[in-house]
């Protein structure tokens, strides 16, 4: 069953890309090393045939998964989002109660997630733990190393 997943217009293009780069680029390079690999004779013991069919099938299971998310894919309008509560795109300051330490991140979909640009997968225990939370609100968020309880301080776009 395919799942509709929302992506920016960034989001969507960079899996565009992946995609036409694996059909245009990575296919054709997979199919060359097929037929040198044929070239060499018996197919019943090349170790490089086989290394080549068995990635060319890898490549193709890839491509399929790509084309059935960009299938199902929709791109959120911004314009359209509720900034009281916070929602995928939304850019959310938080205050880690225990510590008092306050940060920011930008909650995105899962293939869009870059910690280093402070932008969350909503998929993620955090960006989970903050959805449909308001300003003043306490989420309590269970992480691998027990709970962390956050206060929401602002929401913004």
């Amino acid at each position: 069953m395919s799942e509709i997943r929302y992506y920016t217009e960034e989001g969507l293009q960079k899996l565009k890309d992946e995609l036409n780069h694996m059909k245009s680029v990575e296919r054709p390079h997979i199919s060359q090393q097929i037929a040198d690999a044929r070239d060499k004779g018996d197919l019943s013991e090349n170790a490089e045939y086989d290394a080549a069919k068995e990635a060319q099938g890898l490549l193709e299971a890839k491509i399929a998964q790509l084309e059935n998310i960009v299938a199902n894919a929709r791109i959120i309008d911004e314009s359209q989002l509720d900034n009281s509560k916070v929602l995928i795109l939304s850019k959310v300051t938080i205050k880690n109660v225990q510590n008092g330490m306050e940060i920011q991140y930008t909650l995105v979909a899962e293939n869009e997630a870059d910690l280093k640009q402070k932008k969350i997968s909503v998929d993620s225990p955090i960006g989970k733990g903050l959805l449909g939370k308001k300003v003043g609100d306490l989420a309590k968020i269970k992480v691998p190393n027990g709970e962390m309880e956050f206060e929401i301080l602002e929401i913004a776009r």
